[in-house]
């Protein structure tokens, strides 16, 4: 029906052409931004994702950086343990050289001199061993340095079950060896169970983890957290040796563990649960040496005189190999610290990298396929107009009935 009052086919015409300059903007801002999902407009819930992740990355450079601050000061350390090798090397040559029965007292006075202007230089070096604040040459310093942006382990609640120290706090080690303290403790085919329960609803779960010759204190742990699908959150802190199952469900009030070992204390057997004020370690200590007179490694030295006679040379020169021992062991400890953080910053550089790369792959648009969508899109508007104009035109047939 042709109506003056009414065009049918111009609204679905004009309604066809708005839903294509809507998408067209879409595609427009897609392209000039790179984001599929620039704004929680546009995906509330996978943006909310993406700046979840974002934050993370952030997290995650922070830690970088102290552990970058934590690497230098080992470095500076290093460096001068290295300088007091060297002048330990110094003085064993002059040790040596008193030891000849031809020298004069004039000589061996000379060598003196020599050896304690030497031996001045180590506390110099060690006072001067100093980053940002921090000497790890000096004293018995040491340094905790946070190798992770998440404390251990993350759960919904603060409640749940926290044992005392292992004897031997290792990970990785044997479970049934490192946390069996009597005979007929936990052993092989024990089953370990975790209840939680609802005290309000009376809801339960349970979950049992059966012990292996083979398992570790980490083996363990994993089980417990994918046996629960997530309500448990089970963590072990090296430092202290303490395991921690967190309540992370809040459906729960409740965690009761028990064994089939006759002793399961150390793995949680029989521990109430309360408010767990501690869900594992994520700092990692440094130890630093005191590469000083005062210190054990070179106490021996601070008095040493080799002008006094052939036989007090010879004990000189027996005292700095002793020193020269155990530098070397000082700084192959450090050494391995220093190389534990480098591994834990490649980690932390790579999780950084998978974690933006993720990012992407929610957010970012596939421009090659915009491109081609922006194309189609710019001559279905032109059509749409087109579509438009012609509808448009309908009623003026009328006209044509009144000539």
């Amino acid at each position: 029906m042709l109506s003056v009052n009414s065009n049918y086919g111009a609204s679905i015409a004009l309604q066809s052409l708005n839903s294509t300059n809507k998408e067209l903007n879409e595609i427009q801002n897609r392209i000039s931004t790179g984001y599929k999902v620039a704004n929680a407009r546009d995906n509330g819930a996978v943006y909310a994702i993406a700046e979840g992740q974002r934050a993370r990355v952030s997290s995650v450079a922070a830690v970088k950086d102290g552990i970058d601050r934590a690497s230098s000061t080992v470095d500076v350390a290093l460096a001068a343990g290295k300088s007091v090798g060297d002048i330990l090397q110094k003085l064993k040559s002059k040790a040596v050289a008193a030891q000849a029965d031809d020298l004069t007292s004039d000589q061996r006075s000379a060598l003196q001199a020599d050896f304690a202007s030497l031996r001045s230089q180590i506390d110099t070096i060690a006072n001067a061993a100093q980053f940002n604040g921090a000497n790890l040459a000096l004293g018995t310093a040491s340094l905790n340095v946070l190798i992770s942006d998440l404390g251990g382990s993350v759960a919904a609640t603060s409640d749940g079950v926290q044992t005392a120290g292992l004897a031997a706090p290792l990970s990785g080690s044997a479970l049934i060896t490192a946390a069996g303290d009597t005979a007929g403790d936990i052993a092989t085919g024990d089953l370990v169970t975790f209840a939680l329960t609802d005290s309000v609803n009376n809801g339960t779960f349970t979950i049992e983890v059966e012990l292996t010759a083979g398992m570790t204190i980490d083996d363990f742990v994993e089980a417990v957290n994918a046996g629960s699908g997530g309500k448990i959150s089970a963590s072990y802190d090296d430092t202290t040796g303490e395991f921690t199952y967190l309540i992370n469900d809040t459906n729960f009030d409740d965690l009761a563990i028990t064994s089939d070992g006759t002793d399961g204390a150390n793995i949680g057997d029989g521990v109430a649960t309360a408010t767990v004020s501690s869900a594992g370690s994520n700092t990692f200590a440094v130890t630093g040496s005191d590469f000083s007179l005062s210190g054990s490694i070179l106490s021996s030295l601070a008095s040493t005189n080799i002008s006094t006679s052939t036989a007090a040379a010879t004990t000189a020169s027996n005292a700095i190999d002793t020193a020269i021992t155990g530098l070397n062991n000082a700084l192959a400890t450090m050494g391995s610290q220093a190389a534990a953080l480098d591994i834990q910053n490649d980690f932390l550089g790579t999780l950084s990298d998978v974690i933006e790369q993720g990012i992407g792959n929610l957010v970012d648009a596939d421009l090659a396929k915009e491109s081609a969508r922006l194309q189609s899109l710019q001559i279905k508007q032109q059509l749409g107009a087109q579509a438009l104009s012609i509808a448009n035109q309908a009623p003026s047939l009328i006209l044509s009935f009144f000539r």
